[in-house]
């Protein structure tokens, strides 16, 4: 079947329209803005073929990640830089500058809410729905908790408390799901573990329960890691590293009680995946800061 992009040009403003007939026409299209960079527009695309119908393939739900992982990175970023500047103006006593930074980073999180909220109602609406085999129901509920996770790093009160009650329910949904229809070296269970982890030592402040969760997740893909495919041998050697470093670097803090060092140096998560042509196991990024 010959897929069919029309290109309509508005006169007002001289703005390219493009309208596709396909899911294969909009993921073409969600290739081309990834490589411009243009990810809001990837993201558009990208919810239209998770619309249409039926489970998405591994490349195509690995192109939707990659596209609201840098939507939310970029102002999760933001967030940070401004987060930490407000600490210092506080610090001198500069009210006149804290005020303007708080309405700043207020902007931003409002923006973090609106992606947030955005990713997690393709989840709930027609991702999970329609999710078949063991490894997509794994995929989306670590998506989904991880989406819950980002709200609760900047929310308070009543709102982190639901936000990081929503990520704890979506992370284990993942994690039943994974120990029993996914092996231990298998790079998305892995991946899981990583981020869950992480959710237990930032969120909800459980350094013990992290470090017990990374460490029998490294433990059980290293007693099976001469079974691994060869194929998904780099990804799993990856994020095993990722959960060894994050054990290091949280053991250390505890050890030496810096925590203020621990929470500075941001523990590395799974990063999204960059998608395969191939529909190989997704490659992990380049770990955040």
């Amino acid at each position: 079947m010959v897929s069919e992009v029309n290109i309509r040009a508005s006169a007002a403003d001289d703005t390219i329209i493009l309208t596709t007939t396909s899911s294969s026409s909009k993921t073409f299209l969600a290739r081309l803005c990834e490589q411009a960079e243009r990810y809001d527009e990837m993201v558009t695309y990208m919810k239209e073929v998770a619309n249409i119908g039926g489970e998405l393939t591994v490349d195509e739900r690995n192109l939707l990640s990659v596209a609201y992982k840098n939507v939310v990175g970029t102002r999760r970023a933001s967030w940070r830089i401004i987060s930490s500047i407000e600490q210092k103006e506080e610090s001198k006593g500069s009210e006149q500058h804290v005020t303007i930074i708080r309405d700043y980073r207020l902007k931003i999180e409002k923006e973090l809410e609106r992606v947030c909220g955005d990713v997690l109602d393709v989840l709930d609406e027609a991702l999970i729905p329609k999710a078949e085999t063991g490894e997509s129901k794994v995929f989306y509920h670590k998506m989904k908790g991880d989406y819950h996770r980002y709200l609760a790093e900047f929310a308070s009160g009543g709102q982190r408390k639901e936000a990081a009650t929503a990520a704890h329910e979506a992370y284990k949904n993942a994690t039943d799901v994974a120990q029993t229809e996914l092996t231990p070296t298998h790079p998305i269970r892995l991946g899981l573990a990583l981020n869950f982890s992480v959710f237990y030592y930032e969120i909800l402040n459980s350094p013990d329960r992290a470090c017990h969760l990374a460490k029998q997740a490294f433990d059980d893909a290293i007693a099976e890691l001469d079974s691994l495919s060869e194929e998904s041998y780099r990804d799993s050697t990856l994020i095993m590293q990722l959960l060894r470093d994050n054990l290091t670097l949280w053991t250390s803090s505890d050890g030496n009680e810096a925590e203020g060092g621990a929470k500075e140096d941001k523990p590395e998560e799974e990063s999204a995946p960059a998608p395969e042509d191939k529909g190989e196991e997704p490659k992990p990024a380049a770990p955040e800061s």
